[in-house]
């Protein structure tokens, strides 16, 4: 989730997911454990690493958060391990999944699956420089050749880790095809720690299906987070429903609902003065715009658009016409559509 979960994100994500304020502090009251960008455990120890330390801010509200590292190196992964515990980190999270390339030929992210012997010197090293929780996440193995889930699973429980969580694919997959959630049970019968499931969650009813079919002890969401901030908070629906009548029940968004999220998203962008703010803009409105009537018009002015808060008027303009019931697409002025034209050549 490089690129997605910065401090901004994860707020909102945890706002999203409550299903009411008075219940803010229940456990299973939407979104648990947040997690932040994967970040260099290299990038941490360098002190002029401004990107390694922007990815590694938090506020309080955002706990109980983990930071996610990536490395290779077992004496550098447990030096940025401690120095992120004194930051008030609530757990240490290694990141074993990465199937990018650049990141790969590093060893590093899911380049180490096929080294266990170093990933246990990696889990012994981390493990003795911390006294916080400490969780790797991992896929399968490099191929379905090379399987590792069970064995990595039972080496981590070995080396003190507190859980695992197993995204049901292998290096070589990337994200094609269908995560095998029978190698998350598979992980799960074999260790006692804590299992999370991931892997094409992308509903409530998937949500419980993992946990039915594998025992999983929790689910972890990535890439629907981005386009149903509401996944979180459904899930909490559709289980406390399913307890209660024995039928799962939760609230789909509406267009105001839509209009309410992007815009509490856009404005806490701009209040956070991020660097890439019109980026990040740009890049959550063709997600955030699923089901949203005439959503390619929105993303078309939004795309046009070249500052923070003319990005932000565009989406209230363009809500303003569509829950009065004016479906017609934002105009664009002329010369602002020869502007960006220019430009992008």
């Amino acid at each position: 989730m490089a690129g997605v979960t910065d401090t901004v994100f994860r707020r909102f994500i945890r706002n999203t997911s409550l299903t009411s304020l008075a219940d803010s502090t229940q456990p299973d009251n939407g979104c648990g454990l947040i997690m932040t960008e994967f970040t260099s455990a290299d990038g941490v120890l360098r002190s002029r690493d401004k990107k390694a330390k922007r990815y590694l801010h938090f506020y309080s509200d955002e706990h109980p958060i983990a930071a996610q590292l990536f490395g290779g190196q077992p004496a550098v992964l447990a030096e940025a391990a401690k120095m992120i515990e004194g930051l008030g980190f609530d757990v240490i999270d290694l990141n074993l999944g990465c199937p990018a390339r650049k990141v790969v030929k590093c060893t590093a992210g899911s380049g180490l699956l096929r080294d266990l012997p170093l990933i246990r010197s990696i889990f012994a090293a981390v493990r003795a420089a911390v006294t916080i929780p400490f969780t790797v996440k991992f896929r399968a193995g490099w191929d379905e050749k090379q399987l590792v889930c069970v064995e990595l699973a039972k080496l981590a429980q070995e080396c003190g880790l507190q859980a695992v969580a197993l995204h049901a694919r292998t290096r070589e997959q990337g994200y094609s095809g269908n995560a095998r959630w029978d190698w998350i049970a598979a992980a799960k019968a074999a260790v006692k720690i804590p299992v999370v499931g991931n892997g094409d969650i992308r509903s409530p009813e998937d949500a419980a299906a993992m946990v039915a079919q594998t025992g999983c002890d929790a689910v972890m969401i990535g890439r629907t987070a981005a386009s149903n901030p509401w996944i979180f908070k459904q899930i909490a629906q559709y289980n406390r429903s399913l307890a209660a009548t024995g039928v799962g029940q939760y609230d789909q968004p509406g267009e105001r609902d839509r209009y309410q999220m992007i815009r509490t998203y856009f404005q806490m962008l701009i209040e956070e003065e991020l660097p890439d703010a019109i980026g990040k803009m740009k890049q959550f409105t063709a997600w955030f715009t699923h089901g949203v009537y005439n959503g390619s018009g929105l993303r078309k002015a939004v795309y046009e658009a070249r500052s923070e808060r003319e990005i932000l008027e565009r989406v209230e303009s363009f809500f303003e016409r569509s829950l009065s019931g004016q479906h017609a697409p934002l105009q664009v002025p002329e010369n602002e559509r020869e502007l960006v034209l220019s430009t992008r050549v």
